[in-house]
């Protein structure tokens, strides 16, 4: 592996409230954009991606049990996906695992006419973009 730019993104903890149910839609979610199981431990996972990796643990000191993204803190992860047909298949296969289409009248133009993202939410509310790059449209 080479050395990791200055300043880019070493890890992401999300304290979640079920880890099974993590494990079933970030899990599932994670691998399919290519991260690999990294670590395993009694209340939590971790997958990695080059030098980043995504933790999800349920851990005792929770506060609440489901995320609320409309209030301080994280409102949601986006990733970078492959192409507009990738993000189809994953909206498709997304409710298998946990995940529901958000914005679904405006779909898959809800962040504007120059994105094709998808906005999924999951059983315990955390949300993902997925978003897959037009090579034409400026950035």
């Amino acid at each position: 592996m080479t050395r990791p730019s200055h300043g880019t993104l070493h890890h992401v903890e999300i304290w979640v409230p079920d880890l099974d149910r993590a494990v079933a839609s970030l899990g599932w979610l994670l691998e399919s954009l290519g991260h690999t199981l990294f670590q395993s431990w009694e209340k939590g996972r971790s997958w990695r991606l080059g030098a980043t990796y995504l933790v999800v643990e349920q851990s005792p000191a929770l506060t609440a049990d489901k995320h609320d993204r409309c209030r301080p803190g994280l409102n949601h992860l986006a990733f970078h996906v492959e192409d507009r047909p990738t993000v189809d298949a994953l909206v498709a296969e997304a409710p298998r695992h946990g995940w529901t289409l958000m914005f679904a009248d405006r779909h898959p133009h809800a962040g504007g006419p120059q994105t094709y993202a998808a906005y999924l939410e999951n059983t315990d509310g955390f949300e993902v973009e997925l978003v897959a790059l037009d090579p034409a449209a400026p950035h």
